[in-house]
């Protein structure tokens, strides 16, 4: 069952238990809800910031009956810590309210528990200075400028907001879903519909807390639409087009369906791969996703925008080793 609830930190968020959820753990049921970890979930519970109709729950593990009350209280998220770093950024465009860039794969878009450092977040602070900050639901941080994120290990576009009016603008055009995100994936398996739209549940996969699931019992709702631009042995490329943007979403929603994205440790993505593009898959360090065309209304401006990037060198190697011309395909 989908549950969808805004996280908002510093306020009270209120959820009704549905009878589909009777039996369940309080911790899986707002961790799936509130889209936060269970260990964040239990922090809560311990700090008596959860009630039950009214009373503390004395334990995360709680089996819920289905038609309680849930009340949460949600800190504010303390500022970022971020510190300028003199990192190469590829600026797409720029102005007083916002920026593109073409992310490199290999870099984290904000600081977080492991990645202090070298992130999109320590270079746009050095390059651009104060950045408007954004309360981040995941983590309960306040990020620098960041409205939507990008997976480690995926390049694209991102936009970045310079301005609280920006970052509104932004918020509400994801919140409404009128951004336009568009991926370049290449996934094993040609045997896929030429188009088609996965629209799932989507949650913490049950035995690693680092992955997700589309095959879980409760979550928030994901869609992904998409058409295949190519087909050669064994892969097929395909533009994908989000509708939701959850964590992994593309990555999840192709491997879960049979097709995981090439060279994608997480999700099944690396594999043997003999004849044509076995030398350039082999040397991919990172998933073959790119996010490669970005359309959005400039929130302070009006006008509608339009910004694309080629894929990093890797992928364009794989590219060129499996298909006659890719980009006439695109």
């Amino acid at each position: 069952m989908a549950v969808e609830c805004k996280t908002h930190y510093g306020l009270q968020v209120t959820l009704k238990v549905p009878v589909e959820s009777a039996g369940e753990r309080l911790d899986r049921f707002l961790a799936a809800s509130l889209d936060l970890s269970r260990s964040q979930v239990s922090v809560r519970i311990d700090a008596g910031d959860v009630l039950v109709d009214g009373l503390k729950p004395n334990k995360a593990g709680l089996k819920l009956r289905g038609g309680e009350l849930i009340e949460v209280t949600l800190p504010p998220p303390p500022p970022s810590k971020a510190i300028p770093e003199d990192l190469p950024l590829d600026v797409i465009f720029h102005d007083e309210h916002l920026i593109v860039v073409n992310k490199i794969a290999d870099m984290v878009v904000h600081p977080s528990p492991g990645h202090d450092s070298g992130t999109l977040v320590n270079a746009l602070l050095h390059h651009f200075g104060e950045l408007a900050e954004y309360p981040d639901a995941t983590e309960g941080l306040l990020r620098p400028g960041i409205v939507h994120r990008l997976d480690r290990g995926t390049s694209g576009l991102l936009v970045v907001a310079r301005s609280d009016a920006a970052r509104r603008g932004l918020s509400e055009q994801l919140s409404d879903r009128s951004m336009s995100r568009r991926y370049l994936a290449l996934v094993h398996g040609r045997k896929i519909a030429d188009t088609g739209s996965y629209d799932t549940l989507h949650g913490r996969h049950a035995k690693d807390r680092k992955r997700f699931s589309s095959r879980v019992e409760q979550g928030r709702q994901a869609i992904t639409h998409w058409k295949v631009l190519g087909r050669t042995s064994g892969f097929a490329l395909v533009e994908c087009r989000l509708q939701t943007g959850r964590t992994h979403q593309i990555r999840v929603h192709f491997s879960d369906h049979g097709h995981p994205v090439v060279s994608d440790s997480a999700y099944g993505g690396v594999r043997l791969v003999r004849g044509p593009g076995s030398r350039e898959i082999k040397a991919m360090t990172h998933q073959a996703l790119h996010a490669f065309r970005l359309q959005f209304t400039h929130p302070i401006s009006g006008e509608v925008v339009q910004f694309e990037a080629p894929p990093p060198p890797e992928f364009e190697a794989v590219l060129e080793s499996l298909f006659e011309d890719w980009r006439t395909l695109v």
